[in-house]
C-alpha cells in the first residue's frame, strides 16, 4: 500500500448501483483502503424499495446515515453523475466527517437550483412527460449512451441498470456552503464523453479557489472503463 489507508464512500449515478464500483473498490481495498459503495434507495439491489416518495433528500440520507452509523471519519466522498447532487446535499450534514470531496463527471449544483434544470433538455423533456403521465420512474438508456468502451462492458452495464426514481428531479437544492468547507475538493471529467453540462460544471469549479480539476480518457462510466486510472486518481485526490 502506498501512503496511509484512506476511507472512500463511492456514490453511483442515475440508473446504476453500488455494483458499478466493483473494479475500483477491489483495487482500493487491495491497497489497504476502506471502501463503501452504497446503493441508493430504489435502485439495483434496493430496487424493491422503488416508490413515488423517493426524492433527492432520500438519497442524501442514504449517504448521511451510512457515514453516521458506520462512524466514519476523514472520508473521501465521491459522487458520479447524478450523485453530484446527492453528495452536495449530504455534505450539509456531514461536512465535518469529510477530508475530501470529489465530483466524478457529475452535476455540481449551487444553492436554489432545481435538479431537472441541470440535465440536458431532451432528457428533461422525457422526464417531465413521464411525470405528467404519473410514472414513478424512468427506464435506463443503453450503456452505449454513456460511451462505455467495450462490448462486454456495455452488455454488463445494460444487464445491471434499473429505473431511476422520477421524484429525485423535483427537489430544489438548498445549500449553505458546507461543501466548500471540505479541505480537498476536486472534479474529474470523463474526456471521452461529450457533455456541455459537465464541461460547464468543471469550468465553474476551476474558477473557484481550492478546487482541483482532472480529466481522464474514459467514457462517462469511468469506474467501468478505467478503474485503475480512477483508483490512482482518487488516492491522489484524497
Amino acid at each position: 500500500m502506498t501512503g496511509h489507508a484512506k476511507t472512500f464512500v463511492l456514490v453511483h449515478g442515475a440508473w446504476h448501483g453500488g455494483w458499478c464500483w466493483r473494479r475500483v473498490a477491489d483495487i482500493l481495498r487491495a491497497q489497504g483502503h476502506c471502501v463503501y459503495t452504497p446503493t441508493l434507495t430504489g435502485l439495483a439491489d434496493r430496487s424493491h424499495l422503488m416508490s413515488a416518495g423517493i426524492d433527492l433528500y432520500t438519497h442524501a440520507h442514504d449517504v448521511i446515515n451510512l457515514i453516521k452509523w458506520e462512524r466514519l471519519e476523514n472520508v473521501c466522498l465521491v459522487g458520479h453523475s447524478y450523485a453530484g447532487m446527492v453528495i452536495s446535499l449530504a455534505a450539509e450534514s456531514i461536512a465535518d466527517k469529510l477530508s475530501s470531496f470529489v465530483f466524478l463527471d457529475a452535476f455540481a449544483p449551487d444553492d436554489g437550483e432545481d435538479p431537472v434544470t441541470l440535465i440536458n433538455p431532451a432528457v428533461r423533456a422525457e422526464i417531465e412527460a413521464g411525470i405528467a403521465r404519473g410514472e414513478v420512474s424512468r427506464t435506463p438508456p443503453p450503456a452505449a449512451y454513456f460511451r462505455v468502451q467495450t462490448e462486454a462492458d456495455r452488455a454488463w452495464v445494460d444487464a445491471m441498470m434499473t429505473p431511476q426514481p422520477n421524484g429525485v428531479w423535483l427537489t430544489p437544492i438548498r445549500l449553505t456552503g458546507a461543501r466548500e468547507t471540505v479541505a480537498r475538493k476536486s472534479y474529474i471529467r470523463a474526456g471521452l464523453y461529450p457533455s456541455p453540462s459537465f464541461d460547464l460544471a468543471m469550468e465553474k469549479l476551476r474558477q473557484r479557489q481550492g478546487w482541483e480539476c482532472v480529466t481522464l480518457p474514459a467514457g462517462h462510466d469511468v469506474m467501468v472503463d478505467a478503474p485503475q486510472a480512477l483508483a490512482d486518481t482518487l488516492i491522489h485526490l484524497a
